[in-house]
């Protein structure tokens, strides 16, 4: 499954295989610190006698450190390696669940500064797929042609940690407290960084360091945020960055406040939050693999315009049906298939939408636009509420209409031809190298 072609940097079937394992739990412990704080959020707020409203601002503002901090990881990927990048960005979340522990009862400030330190996690995801399209790309021709499926497994590392932040918190919060939930989040991410350490570099980014060690000052200028904004490389940046914001309107709104908006709009009473999270996670898991599938077989552009297209008709269809348990489950549940999903073959498209010389960066650029997009969202759904609307006319305005839209929006972004990407990287880094 893993059989790779023999090339210079030494690269086997064993380094693929060990390197897609270490990229699933580094992610899945990333997710585990990520999700945590939202879960103890209360506890905390409770304990230092915060007002629901503060928790909320409290949040805003994490959010806001947490993008920044994302922004930078991927700059410095490009300039440290892939590699090393693995290993940054697990240690930022165990130094965070760390330092959460200790410093998070010294008032909000600290703790905002110290929970945007949560960024290095979220960032984990941009560096997996910047890695991972490399290393799946020096592989055998029938690895390469699944390699968006191989990418899938890894990516569903996010409804894995998740339900593993819900049910160890669930067991841990009684007996050690909040403070000892996030020491024991830190321990599985020190651990993932011994094992990071063992890991590879791509051919691609060892390539490109040879050539960077003899670069003129005008090639030097291809590297770093500009030129994510220069030549072809704009439109890119730009389609995707808006359509990775517009979208996460929608993961704000009926991923995070799902629930209090279905039971707002249709009053209808869940027998318990976790019910709901083991549903939203178990779909969006089946959709990260379904897409991963679907991207290999149809191109990843197209996939994730159909997903995020269909995913906006069915949230308005489940905000305007009947208020019944049923036809409001089944049209939720397919709505999250169909917005989550998609973000399987969104991350690896990025990753082979930019250049090796500022892959890590373009990627970590557009993922910033996430928390972003949340943010707005948040604002424009609490404009409608305070000015006496209702949630179902809040969602529909900035959660299924921003879907749809950025479903249509996916469509500008340019084509990337997989086999040529493969070919041409292939081929450079082997020159490169011998």
């Amino acid at each position: 499954m893993f059989e790779t072609t023999a090339n210079s940097a030494g690269m086997s079937a064993r380094d693929v295989r060990y390197a897609t394992w270490v990229t699933l739990f580094a992610w899945v412990f990333a997710v585990y610190d990520f999700i945590l704080f939202g879960t103890l959020l209360p506890e905390i707020g409770r304990h230092e006698g915060w007002s629901t409203a503060f928790q909320a601002e409290l949040a805003t503002w994490i959010a806001v450190g947490t993008a920044v901090i994302a922004l930078l990881v991927g700059p410095a990927v490009d300039r440290m390696g892939r590699r090393n990048g693995i290993i940054l960005t697990v240690s930022g979340a165990a130094i965070c669940s760390a330092l959460t522990a200790i410093g998070g009862g010294f008032g909000s400030l600290v703790l905002v500064l110290i929970r945007s330190l949560g960024g290095f996690g979220y960032a984990e995801q941009t560096v997996n797929a910047t890695y991972l399209s490399e290393l799946y790309a020096s592989a055998a021709p029938s690895v390469a042609r699944r390699r968006g499926f191989l990418y899938s497994l890894v990516q569903g590392g996010w409804p894995i940690g998740a339900l593993l932040a819900a049910a160890l918190t669930a067991i841990l919060l009684p007996f050690i407290g909040w403070q000892g939930c996030f020491i024991f989040a830190a321990l599985p991410s020190l651990i993932i960084v011994v094992f990071a350490r063992k890991l590879k570099e791509s051919p691609q980014f060892l390539a490109q360091q040879l050539k960077r060690g003899r670069a003129t000052a005008h090639d030097r200028d291809q590297h770093g945020l500009r030129a994510t904004l220069q030549g072809s490389t704009r439109r890119t940046t730009l389609v995707l960055g808006a359509a990775f914001l517009l979208n996460w309107f929608a993961i704000q709104v009926f991923s995070v406040l799902g629930t209090t908006v279905i039971t707002d709009v249709h009053h209808v009473s869940f027998e318990s939050s976790l019910v709901v999270l083991i549903l939203s996670n178990l779909v969006g898991y089946i959709g990260y693999l379904a897409f991963g599938f679907l991207g290999d077989r149809i191109g990843r552009r197209n996939a994730i315009a159909l997903g995020w297209t269909i995913a906006g008709l069915l949230f308005t269809g489940m905000l305007y049906a009947p208020h019944s348990l049923g036809p409001v489950m089944v049209l939720y549940s397919l709505g999250l298939f169909f917005l989550i999903g998609p973000y399987a073959a969104l991350l690896f498209f990025i990753g082979e939408s930019f250049p090796t010389t500022i892959r890590a960066t373009g990627g970590a650029l557009v993922a910033a636009m996430g928390p972003i997009g949340a943010i707005l969202a948040g604002l424009g759904a609490t404009y409608l509420l305070n000015a006496g609307s209702t949630w179902q006319l809040a969602a529909l305005c900035f959660g299924a209409v921003p879907c749809f839209v950025s479903g249509l929006l996916i469509c500008g972004a340019p084509t990337v031809n997989e086999e040529d990407v493969r070919e041409a990287e292939l081929g450079g880094a082997t020159r490169t190298l011998a």
